[in-house]
């Protein structure tokens, strides 16, 4: 047979090649000889291979003949003999089947490996501190997962693990046009809307988020009476006594932290154009008048309530509009400070943002028909704005021809711009450290379809240890 005289050809080629180099090993088992049925073949010297130093002893008694010509062809294609572990048949491709048979045998035994013996004695500790760096949203789904988890947030030592962990990026708390007794919620990292059920706002009033500060919101109801403060994430309310002032003119509202977390206490200031004003102090649970406003500061205020207070430290900044300038109040000294700077020519819907203690001015400039978004810095020296950045050249040509209206949100670097006309319904977030410019995804109520304008609203950073 050809596949005979191929295996006897190369059986002495090897011998050959013993001979050459003059090996002499010991005669291998009975178990390693060579066996054809129709003839035998004994070797005197074991088959060598010359690969790694290795010598291999082949035992074909229970292989037949095709089985050897394979063997044989296969060495006699790469010209060296390769000893191949077991002989089997090329790799076929398995049906899509029986590939997800495989995976889902693969994710059984997985799962099998997870027994409750093995992770009942997870340490607590560890994971509470694993959990705590989790993102806020993901947290709250992870609460429905058992009663343990759920009332993690009570834990000590879970809010000791949290407390630990840098704050989260700003939040967004809205109130739409077309729903006004409920807020809708924005996260930036997610790009997507949540509309909780803000039940412990008074719901017969409409109130409006004035000021944040700590993870915890600020609100006033509509009728400037009443101020309520609470964080949006665990539902944690607190209604602030009745104003010692009864002042039924608008408002404008500030808040601080008396240190780097809610547990030290927190402070809220409201002036009117009058120059009226009050703070309230959370440690004492009451307001009091530190004073009455120096005289060289101008009233009426003529405050730009379209602006929020921007706090950095313990400072608290005002826009006013006549003069044009910023007005400050420091919540530590109880100082006010008036500062006059003239705006940029053709500037409307501007106010104050703060990045990096840095005051910032958002705006829109308008000439003739085109109309862009701007970004001014304030130069401590010259008590002038310098313009840093403004919004993509492509952007802004949608709003060619167009009366614009903008509302400006937020705080701490990152700002939301809820753009508008009666052909447009835009919604921007700008990150004032990278200056980056993102479209945000329209904000629809549950079961709606209509995308909803932002009226206002206010940026928090999202905490779940912040109490009011």
């Amino acid at each position: 047979m050809e596949g005979l005289a191929m295996l006897k050809q190369l059986i002495g080629q090897l011998q050959e090649f013993l001979d050459l180099y003059g090996s002499h090993l010991p005669l291998p088992s009975s178990s390693s000889s060579i066996f054809v049925p129709s003839q035998q073949l004994f070797l005197s010297q074991p088959l060598f291979l010359h690969q790694r130093r290795r010598w291999c002893f082949v035992d074909i008694d229970d292989y037949s003949v095709d089985d050897c010509q394979g063997l044989v062809m296969a060495a006699g294609k790469s010209r060296s003999f390769n000893m191949l572990e077991t002989l089997k048949p090329p790799p076929t491709k398995k049906c899509r089947k029986d590939r997800s048979k495989g995976k889902s045998s693969g994710l059984s035994c997985a799962t099998e490996v997870m027994e409750p013996q093995i992770w009942k004695d997870f340490p607590e500790d560890l994971l509470e501190a694993v959990i705590a760096r989790l993102p806020i949203a993901t947290f709250f789904r992870f609460r429905s997962v058992c009663w343990r988890w759920n009332s993690l947030l009570t834990s000590q030592s879970f809010l000791l693990h949290y407390s630990q962990v840098p704050l989260a990026s700003p939040w967004f708390y809205t109130i739409t046009h077309e729903n006004v007794n409920s807020g809708a919620i924005y996260d930036p990292a997610l790009k997507k809307w949540y509309h909780p059920a803000m039940s412990m706002l008074p719901a017969k009033m409409i109130v409006l988020p004035v000021a944040s500060a700590g993870g915890l919101v600020c609100f006033l109801d509509i009728g400037h009476r009443n101020f309520y403060v609470c964080n949006p994430l665990t539902q944690s309310f607190r209604e602030l006594p009745a104003r010692s002032v009864k002042v039924w003119s608008r408002v404008a509202v500030g808040m601080t932290l008396n240190g780097n977390s809610t547990s030290n206490g927190y402070k809220i200031l409201w002036v009117g154009c009058d120059g009226e004003y009050e703070v309230y102090d959370s440690m004492k649970n009451s307001w009091i008048r530190p004073g009455n406003m120096p005289a060289n500061i101008r009233t009426p205020l003529s405050l730009n309530f379209r602006s929020q207070a921007v706090s950095i430290d313990s400072m608290l900044y005002f826009m006013r509009t006549d003069p044009e300038g910023v007005v400050s109040y420091d919540m530590v000294s109880g100082v006010w400070k008036q500062y006059i700077i003239p705006a940029p020519v053709h500037l409307t819907d501007h106010t104050l943002a703060e990045c990096d203690g840095r005051v910032i001015l958002v705006g829109l400039l308008t000439k003739n028909a085109a109309t862009c978004v701007c970004i001014w810095e304030l130069q401590k020296m010259t008590l002038l704005w310098k313009e840093v950045d403004r919004m993509p050249n492509i952007w802004c040509l949608d709003f060619y021809g167009k009366r614009v209206r903008m509302t400006c949100l937020g705080n701490k670097g990152l700002l939301m711009l809820a753009l508008r006309s009666r052909q447009m319904n835009r919604l921007v977030t700008y990150h004032m450290g990278s200056r980056e410019w993102l479209k945000v995804p329209g904000c629809i109520v549950p079961r709606g379809r209509k995308r909803q304008w932002i009226a206002c609203g206010t940026a928090f950073r999202p905490s779940l240890t912040a109490m009011p």
